[in-house]
Order: C-alpha cells, then structure tokens, then sequence
C-alpha cells in the first residue's frame, strides 16, 4: 500500500510542475494582449491555488492514509519556490518579486493538513483549512484582481471568499469522520474574515491557516454544536 502512495505523491508532484509550468502559457497569452505583468502574475498564482494545491487536496483523503506525504510535499514546495525566488531562475509568470507567499502557502499546506490529521484521524477535516486557502483564497484574488486589477484587501474579495469558504466548511465538516458541520462553518467564516489582513512576514496565508486549524481543533475536541 505504500508502494501506490509513493505513487500517488509522484504523480500529484508531477501535476503541480505541470500546472504550475502551464501558467507560462497564460502569462505570455496575457501580456501579449496588453495585460500589465504583475495583473497576469496574480491571476497565474491563483490558478496554480486551485488547479494545483486545489485538485491534489480533493484527492488526498482518497489515496493517502499517512499525513506524512502531504506534509512532505508542502515543504517540498515551499522548499522549491523559495529557492527559485532567491535564484537567477524565479518563476516570472507566478512569483512575486516583492514577496515569497507562494512559499508560506505551501508550508503552511503540510503543517496544517499533518498537524489536524495526527490529532484526530481524521483526512476531511486535516484538508479543510488547506481548501479555504486553495479555493477561497484562489476565488478572492480573481474576483480583487478583476474588480481593481491589482493586489489589494478589498473586502469584495473576502465576500466572494465567504461564499465558497461558508458552504465548503459546512459540506465537509458534516462529513468529517468528527461531524463538526457548524465549527466547519465558522472556520470558513474566521478564514475568510483574517484573509483580508497581513503583518509584516506574517501574510494571509499563514493566517488563514493558524485561524481555521485553531478553531477546528477546537471544534473537533468539544464535538458538535447540535
């Protein structure tokens, strides 16, 4: 069984290289068009969220039933984007000269998904906050970069962040092996509250994470509401 997650994690790398490879393509597509730089350089790292981070973490609680392959694949990421920033090769069509959130992202992906996994057993749950900021954070950025076309904290952004977040948290608490459907709730809405805010190194990705995880973990040890 090891052997087919071993598998499973080569081919769930090798389709984020290719995603995040891919989005070359709409970069040069774009810009050719008149779009600005740094306008198709957000919409790319949003397409890598949930083509990317999105897609492998759906299929995560199918093929894996140890958490130390998402949490090695996180850093493995982390580890890759970061030294692609700092090198001579940084992924222009995705990667913000400016920031290394890309990098956070992944991180913050594996701790979390291993840390809610390891406590309670419980694959759903350990890729929910993960899905907040694959999905949600990936929704806010278009809907802000179409809207303002530019980075910013609108808080158009975080609505359109609570409309995927609110109903994904409930869905999927209620289906967690914990069936926490309201605590899966309110970490959508803690999720998509704390996006709209950084503090210096501290961006949105790891406080959507911190936020969400905490709360669940909270959730999943007094159990349901109702």
């Amino acid at each position: 069984m090891e052997i087919i997650e071993i598998l499973w994690a080569v081919a769930m790398a090798a389709w984020t290289l290719m995603v995040i490879y891919g989005t070359r393509w709409t970069y040069n597509r774009w810009t050719s068009q008149g779009m600005e730089e740094m306008v198709a350089v957000y919409y790319n790292r949003k397409i890598v969220h949930m083509l990317a981070a999105g897609v492998v973490l759906l299929v995560v609680p199918f093929v894996f039933t140890n958490p130390i392959f998402p949490l090695i694949g996180g850093f493995c990421l982390g580890g890759f984007t970061a030294f692609m920033h700092r090198s001579e090769h940084r992924m222009y069509w995705m990667q913000n000269p400016e920031n290394m959130n890309d990098s956070s992202f992944a991180i913050m992906l594996g701790l979390s998904v291993y840390l809610l996994w390891v406590l309670f057993d419980d694959p759903w749950l350990a890729v929910l906050p993960s899905l907040f900021m694959a999905f949600g954070d990936g929704v806010t950025g278009v809907v802000r970069n179409k809207m303002f076309s530019k980075r910013t904290k609108s808080g158009w952004g975080n609505v359109a962040m609570a409309i995927v977040c609110l109903p994904m948290g409930w869905f999927i608490g209620a289906a967690s092996i914990t069936s926490i459907p309201l605590w899966g709730l309110m970490s959508g809405a803690l999720a998509s509250f704390v996006e709209r805010y950084e503090f210096g190194p501290i961006d949105d990705n790891i406080l959507i994470a911190v936020a969400s995880t905490l709360l669940l973990i909270v959730g999943a040890t007094y159990g349901p509401l109702f």
